[in-house]
């Protein structure tokens, strides 16, 4: 008998149990260590993260104005609406809009209304305050949006987009967030 041969068959069980343990720990260990790297690498990085919220003082907003934010290299629209403008936007028959959306459905709160700045025909960048509506115009194609953001004439489809929106709790700062796959 050899002596590199184990003496018994209970040691060789042993053993081959031993190396099989051995192998699939290290299996496992790596598996584990590529599935992590894997996903480590599709998350989103820290700048992004850091784009992912932004909180705006609103009481640096006068009344009748807008404040233009970029946020994940977007502009957001924060506009402080008077009562006027309020009234012309609920007093809006719902049924005329080619995208129909009533104007409490638009905002949280009648006073504020927060949008993404971004026709929704090209792309392009509206101005505010401008326009037959008084709202926002996109000089690029001519699409005309109300002071709800509601698209009234022009090529656009789709009324501006309202991203996924809170007010703090001291009521001065708004915090847009956008929640992703929606």
């Amino acid at each position: 008998m050899s002596q590199y041969r184990p003496k018994s068959p209970e040691a060789h069980r042993a053993f081959s149990y031993f190396l099989v343990g051995s192998f699939g720990a290290l299996a496992t260990a790596s598996a584990r260590s590529t599935v992590t790297n894997f996903l480590s690498t599709m998350s989103a990085s820290s700048d992004v993260l850091a784009l992912a919220k932004v909180e705006v003082d609103m009481s640096n907003i006068p009344e009748g104005k807008n404040a233009i934010i970029k946020w994940r290299g977007k502009p957001v629209f924060v506009r402080h609406r008077t009562a006027d403008e309020i009234k012309e936007a609920e007093g809006v028959d719902v049924g005329s809009l080619r995208d129909p959306q009533t104007d409490a459905d638009r905002v949280k709160r009648p006073e504020w209304l927060v949008m993404i700045g971004v026709c929704t025909h090209l792309g392009c960048v509206p101005i505010g305050e401008a326009g037959d509506y008084d709202g926002w115009f996109c000089p690029c194609h001519g699409s005309h949006y109300d002071i709800s953001g509601r698209i009234r004439k022009g090529p656009a489809p789709l009324n501006l987009e309202i991203p996924e929106y809170d007010f703090n709790d001291d009521e001065q700062k708004v915090c847009a967030t956008e929640i992703y796959g929606n």
